[in-house]
């Protein structure tokens, strides 16, 4: 084999590894940022395979609502009870949006 070929050859197997997926673990932490309709920001740290149930239970405490007057979506869709960051294939730094549920009036 020549010079030429070996480097030629590193070259090849260096390229794949770096093309490889990084394994997340399953039980690593992510931040996800909520954010609310005026713009507010609160940052939580939670395991991958924790259900966002419990990231939504300490936010509603944190602004003194109750849970279940506020909407959480992510991507667009309204999050579910039994949803984890894995689950909803969550990345490190995503945001979930939240809504406070508004009962509409009769006219």
């Amino acid at each position: 084999m020549s010079d030429n070929e070996e480097q030629h050859q590193d070259y090849q197997q260096q390229g794949t590894q770096d093309a490889v997926p990084k394994n997340e673990d399953p039980n690593g932490t992510i931040n996800i940022k909520v954010v609310t309709s005026t713009g507010e920001e609160v940052f939580f740290k939670i395991k991958r395979n924790t259900k966002l149930l419990k990231l939504q239970s300490a936010y509603a405490s944190k602004v003194g609502k109750d849970v279940s007057s506020i909407r959480f979506l992510y991507d667009g869709e309204r999050i579910q009870e039994d949803d984890t960051p894995s689950t909803l294939n969550m990345e490190d730094n995503d945001t979930i949006d939240v809504m406070v549920e508004q009962v509409g009036g009769s006219t």
